[in-house]
């Protein structure tokens, strides 16, 4: 690890398993640098294990399964520059295992099902990011996992996301309503009856009037916009590629909604797409598109999952900014 930092930047990342996190996750860390990020499991807070939870019928999304109070406590620690003794959730055994060592960093990152579940978590944040993957999305994406990956059957599979439907409904998906930015994966509206989810539609929804956060826009600022990028500067094969841009409402707050529809042929490209976005937080111009290639490989990197996920971690790393020059302006002045 670096230096112990004069100032403990602390970002959670919330969303269902098998929403994209991991991916998200190791864009933040390519971004700010292995060394200076540190991330936080959250499932190490369950109270209960695999074997309690199945004795009881409580799931793993019930707040019941996991300890609030010592995430709140260890985290408020974290947070004020004190190292911590964290739980150890073992996925492989499905018990609990003795405590590690957690000294304060940076960035620290806290992913999982509950990040902003807890009012108390939720107000030690600096920058909160939900990952909405739609159900039909979800069902696609898990069927193609786990029948292919685990030997599935789709029976099974559906019974399993049916299984965890109403602690998702009641738990986890209303954090989104919280969340600074919702990254938002939907089926494509360019294809009629789309049964295959491989062409997304994928929204950033960014909430305003923010503290010290500025939303992105494409083209003007406050307007609505629907633009297809195609043509002589885009490559769009079938079913081609639509952007929009408009001001909101969403869970009682008020937004802006980037989207894009459709998927990239040429990464390359993108940056005919940056040039029409403002208030990145890009350092350069092409930052944006330079990112998105660096890891080609990455799941969502030919859509707007990719994209929008880069472009998140850049306000990440703009909020980073801005605290820590606040915090040593602050200590300058003393």
């Amino acid at each position: 690890m670096t230096s112990k930092p004069d100032r403990v930047v602390l970002i959670g990342v919330a969303g269902d398993s098998g929403c994209g996190k991991s991916t998200f996750l190791r864009r933040i860390t390519d971004l700010f640098g292995e060394d200076f990020v540190t991330v936080i499991c959250l499932d190490d807070y369950h109270s209960l294990d695999r074997k309690q939870r199945k004795e009881t019928g409580i799931t793993a999304l019930d707040p019941r399964a996991n300890n609030f109070d010592l995430m709140y406590e260890q985290i408020k620690a974290l947070k004020s520059g004190e190292s911590i003794k964290k739980p150890i959730y073992n996925h492989e055994t499905g018990e609990i295992d003795p405590p590690e060592v957690i000294e304060p960093n940076h960035v620290i990152v806290i992913e999982g099902l509950h990040p902003l579940y807890d009012e108390r978590v939720r107000g030690l944040l600096d920058f909160s990011v939900y990952l909405d993957i739609t159900d039909e999305v979800k069902i696609a994406w898990k069927i193609q996992r786990d029948m292919a990956e685990r030997g599935h059957s789709y029976n099974d599979v559906l019974a399993a996301i049916n299984s965890r439907k109403p602690d998702f409904d009641a738990y986890i998906d209303p954090q989104k309503g919280h969340a600074d930015v919702v990254i938002r994966v939907m089926p494509t509206q360019l294809i009629k009856d789309d049964k295959e989810r491989r062409v997304l539609r994928v929204q950033m929804i960014q909430r305003d009037n923010v503290q010290g956060f500025e939303p992105a826009y494409l083209f003007d600022e406050g307007s609505t916009i629907d633009w297809v990028p195609c043509g002589r500067k885009l490559t769009c094969s079938y079913p081609g590629i639509k952007m929009h841009y408009g001001p909101d409402e969403y869970y009682g707050h008020s937004v802006s909604i980037l989207e894009v529809d459709g998927q990239f042929d040429l990464l390359e490209e993108v940056i005919y797409i940056e040039q029409h976005l403002s208030a990145t937080s890009a350092n350069y111009n092409g930052e944006l598109t330079e990112l998105l290639l660096q890891h080609r490989e990455y799941p969502g990197s030919n859509n707007g999952t990719g994209l929008w996920q880069v472009l998140t971690g850049l306000k990440m790393r703009a909020t980073y900014e801005r605290l820590t020059k606040t915090e040593a302006k602050i200590a300058a002045s003393v």
